[in-house]
């Protein structure tokens, strides 16, 4: 079952009672390409700027979107095996993240998922605030792996 944006951005947005606590919103997910939103506004840190764990959620939380718009619900399920976050400047106000995963990439990853059971991929982004000001960068390692 393919799921439909506003399916995916439910998912995302109010499955995970953490990720639903924070405010975060999916402005666009559709196969391949993910955009998400994490208001500022009860994610603060002591500092004032955004909390570190919100910046990662905002990171992390894409990539089982982007597995969810890629691959037969049901059939498989999204996993993070790993992430990277290089923390460059102070996070303030609203920031986005947005990745893409290639159609190449969805092919092979959902041929290896078929043959192997499972399959991995990465997804990089960027983190950045209103003014299009990088904050931080990511690297995850993602894996689908069927249900059975």
């Amino acid at each position: 079952m393919k799921l439909t944006e506003e399916m995916l951005k439910s998912f995302a947005q109010e499955k995970i009672e953490f990720v639903h606590r924070t405010g975060l919103q999916v402005l666009e997910a559709k196969p391949g390409y993910v955009k998400c939103l994490m208001p500022a506004r009860g994610n603060e840190n002591h500092m004032g700027t955004m909390y570190a764990g919100a910046m990662f959620t905002l990171a992390e939380i894409p990539g089982g979107v982007m597995s969810l718009a890629c691959f037969e619900l049901g059939t498989y399920v999204p996993i993070l095996k790993n992430m990277s976050i290089r923390y460059l400047k102070p996070a303030r106000g609203d920031i986005t993240f947005e990745t893409t995963l290639p159609d190449e990439e969805i092919a092979r990853v959902a041929s290896d998922a078929q043959e192997n059971g499972k399959a991995d991929f990465i997804l990089t982004g960027e983190l950045k605030d209103a003014d299009g000001l990088v904050v931080a960068i990511t690297e995850g390692l993602y894996q689908v792996r069927a249900t059975f």
